[in-house]
């Protein structure tokens, strides 16, 4: 599978992600606050587990940070 993740071409080859949440976990972000962006559509965090990626998605992550 082919994505291009936050401007960068990449090819997933092991353990295919079919979804948002699948594919953040394997991305090291399970858990963590994101903002994900797929094909220029903002996600609420409760669709990461249920909206699938398909071959060709583009997809931005954006990780949430707080200070002051």
């Amino acid at each position: 599978m082919n994505l291009t993740i936050n401007g960068e071409q990449r090819e997933l080859s092991e353990s295919l992600p079919v979804n948002v949440g699948e594919l953040l976990a394997l991305l090291g972000l399970a858990g963590v606050p994101v903002v994900v962006e797929l094909n220029h559509e903002a996600l609420l965090p409760r669709e990461h587990d249920v909206v699938p990626i398909a071959d060709g998605d583009t997809l931005e992550i954006v990780r949430v940070v707080a200070g002051g």
